[in-house]
């Protein structure tokens, strides 16, 4: 035997993709578990031409399902952020958009059994500890993918998913303000530090000579501005307590602008090494939280929205997407209780992913 098969998915859910597999069918140790995934995505090559990655940190995303052993979830998620162009994995995250396609894949995979005309998939997010109802349609008992919902950043329609997260709060450092503060200055930069669903680092466009409105293909050759956003990324990253986060991609950045559109307020998200195509549905949560908390960065860029609940429109380089928040306003006590979202997701294609015996036997070849 030169090579191990394992069994996968793989699925578009969002605007990300990659391979989704049963974490039993995968090794057990981190360490192994790291080289595989690498593999089976080809990092540490641009192209990721020995792999099923796409060449952009969108497309080599991974992961990991489990029947859960929590009160609460039904499916365990466990997620890793393949590098493109360097051998690293990241477990520190979870990730959104591939969240969605969680609840489709549990059913593909056998994990839960569907109802009709509609099945709740309970998911706990094992990286961060988060809870997420997902509204999969199921009419007849049969998952259906076709449908007449559009997410920007992907062409055409398909059946909506409905996503509800609670307990993002403090996913990563167990505070909402992991550095305790507002507003804060690094390296003459104001920036609120803030942990839900996703740890970013959140700045003014206006602060690096930017409208906020630019491309991604134009962020991403801005080699002066990228260099700028890592040094107060490492620095903010000691000061909410993740130790060095040079080689870790969270916690992430982002920019915000005022809307040119109809949207609450426009954002450029980077992972954190390029600039993301749409939207992180994690970082969306955290943005919008930003735009609704008092005394943030966002305070002078927008009216913040009002409602019950309230609707928060991001626009970002392929669209918008809207976050709709259950929060308390209150100003010296702003509490997220939950957010809610729409995605999309298709299954691309079903087998066995092969990945040379040097790499991993297999479970029977411990």
């Amino acid at each position: 035997m030169t090579q191990t098969a394992i069994p996968f998915l793989f699925m578009r859910g969002g605007t990300s993709r990659g391979p989704y597999f049963l974490r039993d069918d995968l090794p057990d140790d981190q360490e192994t578990l790291a080289e595989v995934l690498m593999t089976a995505v080809g990092a540490g090559h641009p192209n990721n031409i020995d792999g099923l990655g796409g060449g952009v940190a969108v497309t080599t995303k991974v992961a990991m399902l489990s029947r859960s052993d929590h009160d609460w979830a039904d499916v365990d998620y466990f997620f890793a952020q393949v590098a493109v162009d360097q051998r690293l994995v990241d477990f520190k995250p979870s990730c959104g958009n591939i969240l969605s396609g969680v609840g489709p894949a549990a059913i593909e995979m056998g994990l839960i059994e569907p109802l009709d005309p509609e099945t709740t998939v309970r998911i706990r997010a094992v990286n961060t500890g988060a809870l997420i109802e997902a509204a999969i349609q199921t009419p007849n008992g049969v998952l259906r993918y076709d449908g007449k919902t559009a997410i920007a950043g992907v062409m055409g329609t398909a059946a909506p998913i409905g996503l509800n997260f609670m307990d993002t709060v403090g996913s990563s450092t167990g505070s909402l303000l992991p550095t305790g503060h507002l507003q804060e200055t690094i390296n003459g930069v104001d920036v609120t530090c803030m942990d839900v669903a996703m740890p970013i680092v959140i700045a003014k466009a206006s602060d690096f000579g930017l409208t906020g409105h630019e491309t991604t293909a134009e962020l991403d050759a801005n080699t002066d501005f990228y260099a700028r956003i890592e040094q107060i990324r490492i620095e903010a990253g000691r000061r909410m307590g993740m130790g060095d986060v040079t080689k870790s991609v969270v916690p992430k950045f982002a920019i915000l602008s005022p809307p040119r559109g109809l949207g609450t307020i426009t954002a450029r998200y980077f992972m954190p090494w390029s600039c993301h195509p749409s939207m992180a549905v994690t970082g969306a949560q955290c943005l919008a939280s930003c735009v609704l908390a008092p005394g943030t960065v966002a305070d002078d860029l927008v009216d913040p929205p009002k409602g019950d609940p309230i609707v928060v429109s991001i626009e970002h380089p392929s669209g918008e997407i809207e976050v709709v928040v259950d929060a308390d306003l209150e100003a010296d006590n702003f509490a997220l209780r939950s957010a809610g979202l729409i995605r999309t997701a298709r299954l691309l294609a079903r087998g066995e992913i092969m990945v040379p015996a040097s790499v991993w036997k297999g479970n029977n070849g411990r």
